[in-house]
């Protein structure tokens, strides 16, 4: 896999941008993780994902908002 050279004067592209966006929100909220079955005591599921393909599709629409908010 080739990785694309950095535009002149060191700037990163928006979409660079909106992916280390998106990892340090999904990192340090757990955006969209799995939710595990057979919690303690009364606790209520967080409304994560609950497959691994509903997991990517959350991750997908928090990286096009922070591509949108990148943008503006």
């Amino acid at each position: 896999m080739d990785v694309p050279a950095t535009p002149a004067g060191g700037a990163r592209r928006d979409q660079d941008i909106a992916l280390d966006l998106m990892k340090f929100i999904a990192m340090t909220t757990g955006y969209g993780k799995t939710t595990t079955a057979g919690g303690v005591g009364f606790e209520k599921a967080t409304g994560g994902a609950s497959k691994p393909e509903d997991y990517a599709a959350h991750l997908l629409e928090l990286y096009t908002k922070c591509l949108n908010a990148v943008k503006k």
